[in-house]
């Protein structure tokens, strides 16, 4: 069993609360994601597990036994990080053998050598001449953070604790890594705890994911609660590219109908029925719109009656679509156009949003309040 609780973790660097009263109960064969900013405390609550560091208040449990008191070393759990850490004066096969070496957890040189040719050939690596007899230093940065990952998979502890493993990779790299190791995850059947800052690594990989912010958790979920009801509208920031539009509205009430003044403009944004209905129930006149970039079109020439007016502050083609950022009234607005737009800085344009995918937050909380179709969400 590997299943990870931690009950009420505090973790201080004298006056600095890096992890704030935290609890999570991460399930065997779960693959968990620590997502949120740099500073956030994602990299603290899984040395916390590792038994790196040792919490100020709290407990935590590796199948179902307190392990507070526990070393690192007989904790049975294998981390790799984000810097490699890698020993320079060793070849690549002894680095990724260096674990099954180990007093603790010493195999047999026959187990090791198929160990370490299954991880290689996993890695992506056995085409690489000579890999096996390489140091550290004549390897690339991304084949020595797949030899890190390696030598962290090659044993089989109960939990695998990763630490941004990707992020030194390139683009096309961390692509293909991030399907390896789910599958992984899927052919090792142990549990996995995962830290980044990159959502489409978060989304893609996890079974869960928490946010956190300020060491604490924002929002506990999955990948599509996130993106579609995200708890406040820092979750909701942290969620999709283009970044969410969130712009603050007036809302209106007359003779039952529910409409929004927003952005300086005469033209009414008028929510879907349920979600006008629970905007009312809420009691809220001061509310802010969630509108995502690709809920969002736009015309050149006024065609569309309803549209919203504006000029072009920003064009970027970034391949597979453009990020154009719209000026209304000095908010500026980011749409996902297609990559084929042509547009010049300043030139006029009109947005119109889709409404069924508005998201709505409390003006002055800013937590999460309703949107259209909420129980399919659910």
């Amino acid at each position: 069993m590997a299943r990870i609780q931690l009950e009420g973790i505090t973790k201080k660097y004298k006056d600095k609360i890096a992890v704030d009263n935290l609890s999570l109960d991460i399930q065997d064969n779960e693959f968990f994601v620590l997502f949120g900013p740099a500073g956030a405390g994602k990299t603290t609550t899984l040395k916390v597990i590792a038994g790196i560091e040792f919490p100020q208040t709290g407990l935590v449990k590796i199948g179902g036994e307190i392990v507070n008191l526990i070393e690192p070393m007989n904790r049975n759990v294998s981390m790799v990080f984000e810097n490699y850490a890698l020993y320079p004066h060793l070849s690549v096969y002894d680095n990724i053998a260096f674990p099954l070496r180990s007093k603790l957890h010493k195999k047999d040189e026959a187990y090791i050598k198929n160990a370490v040719e299954k991880v290689i050939t996993m890695m992506n690596m056995h085409k690489v001449e000579g890999i096996y007899e390489r140091r550290p230093s004549q390897l690339s940065n991304g084949q020595r953070q797949r030899v890190a990952i390696g030598r962290c998979l090659v044993r089989e502890p109960n939990v695998f604790l990763m630490d941004e493993p990707l992020a030194h990779l390139d683009a096309k790299l961390r692509h293909f890594m991030r399907g390896e190791l789910k599958e992984m995850q899927s052919a090792f059947n142990t549990t996995t705890i995962y830290v980044t800052h990159d959502f489409m690594e978060a989304m893609s990989l996890a079974d869960r994911i928490a946010v956190m912010n300020n060491g604490k958790i924002e929002q506990l979920g999955t990948s599509m609660s996130m993106y579609y009801t995200p708890v406040n509208e820092f979750v909701a920031r942290l969620f999709g590219e283009p970044e969410i539009n969130i712009f603050p509205a007036e809302l209106i009430s007359e003779s039952g109908a529910v409409h929004l003044h927003a952005l300086g403009q005469a033209v009414p944004l008028v929510p879907e029925t349920d979600a006008g209905a629970a905007l009312l129930a809420a009691n809220r006149n001061k509310v802010d719109v969630g509108i995502r970039g690709v809920d969002i079109a736009f015309n050149f020439e006024r065609a569309e009656e309803g549209a919203l007016s504006g000029t072009v502050f920003a064009f970027e083609p970034i391949g597979n679509k453009v990020i154009m950022t719209v000026d209304v009234n000095g908010c500026h607005i980011r749409v996902a156009a297609p990559n084929d737009t042509a547009a010049g800085l300043d030139q006029p344009v009109y947005i119109t949003f889709n409404m069924k995918n508005a998201l709505y937050f409390d003006g002055e909380t800013q937590a999460f309040i309703t949107r259209s179709g909420i129980e399919k969400y659910q």
